[in-house]
């Protein structure tokens, strides 16, 4: 299949003092059109940094200090401010992670999916919120009328996060990108976002990376996984290859860790805690919590490579 996006050896860090404390070391990977591929990691793993690495929305002190980030054939870190305008809400989209301090608090959420409208085609304001809500209704919302007439505030955090999905498909984008959006919503809330999120990539024909630490979520919505840790990948596998067989000793660990419907078996929970950054062993990053460690692992990063059938994984354990 074609690839929609290709990362190329990626380095993300930020200057403390004049010192370069990297976030995300050495990633590469591609993603073909129509895809839906879960980031999967817990919190400091480098997630979010990745996505935003992708817009091109990284702030100083963070910068991103190489690597390439192929999307349509061309570098998104070389194209000019005007070009990435063009893309950033067009091309790719972003629903972040928490709704209400995204959305702006004194403009109608009416007027903020609209905007897309306004700022790249030549609609009028009328025209523009006309088609709004017709979003609106498309992301199932039935009052479109109050709701596009309210303020963020005055809606529920399903609702909020609706007028964000509404916001992100209004220019019918090629890559949907969607940081931890399940977060604030209750477990019944939470799966009526996920099935609706699925109908609307279908819908769309989307392609769609999706941020999370939840491996439920996982099953609900992808049909790859790239775990992260420590701003690196350790493994990239489809998703029934990963719940059958996972390879990493850092997947296996995650879930270890999590319930599953049907089973009863007592929890493992992975020791420690994720560094910050600029305090991770060297070597493989995962090194100090993982069970299977030996000497090799402080010595280099383990490569990420191919081991069967399109599944990667960078672990010294998978040696030649």
């Amino acid at each position: 299949m074609e690839n929609l996006l290709s990362v190329n050896n990626l380095r993300v860090g930020f200057d403390k003092e004049g010192k370069i404390l990297e976030a995300l070391k050495d990633v590469s990977f591609s993603i073909a059109k129509g895809e839906k591929v879960a980031l999967v990691g817990e919190s400091g793993s480098g997630k979010t940094l990745l996505a935003l690495s992708i817009l091109r929305l990284i702030e100083p002190p963070g910068k991103i200090i190489e690597g390439e980030i192929i999307y349509k054939g061309k570098d998104i870190l070389k194209m000019k401010e005007e070009e990435l305008r063009k893309i950033r809400g067009k091309e790719i989209s972003m629903i972040f992670q928490e709704p209400l301090s995204s959305l702006n608090p004194v403009l109608t959420i009416g007027y903020q999916v609209a905007e897309p409208f306004l700022i790249h085609t030549k609609t009028t304001k009328r025209e523009a919120i006309e088609k709004a809500k017709e979003l609106l209704k498309i992301v199932s919302i039935s009052d479109v009328d109050r709701v596009a007439n309210a303020y963020p505030h005055e809606l529920s955090g399903g609702m909020r996060q609706r007028a964000m999905i509404a916001m992100a498909l209004a220019l019918n984008p090629s890559l949907l990108l969607a940081d931890e959006p399940t977060t604030a919503l209750d477990v019944t809330l939470q799966a009526q976002f996920l099935n609706l999120l699925n109908d609307l990539v279908e819908k769309f024909s989307l392609t769609l990376i999706l941020i999370t630490h939840d491996f439920g979520v996982v099953s609900e919505t992808s049909d790859r996984v790239i775990v992260l840790y420590g701003g690196t990948i350790c493994e990239d596998s489809p998703k029934a290859e990963i719940f059958k067989k996972p390879l990493h000793p850092y997947t296996k660990g995650l879930l270890e860790s999590i319930p599953r419907r049907g089973e009863e078996k007592e929890l493992k929970p992975i020791k420690g805690q994720v560094p910050p950054i600029g305090k991770f062993p060297a070597g493989c990053p995962f090194r100090d919590r993982c069970q299977s460690a030996f000497e090799k692992c402080s010595e280099k990063l383990p490569p990420l490579k191919e081991i069967e059938n399109g599944r990667k994984v960078a672990c010294f354990l998978y040696g030649d």
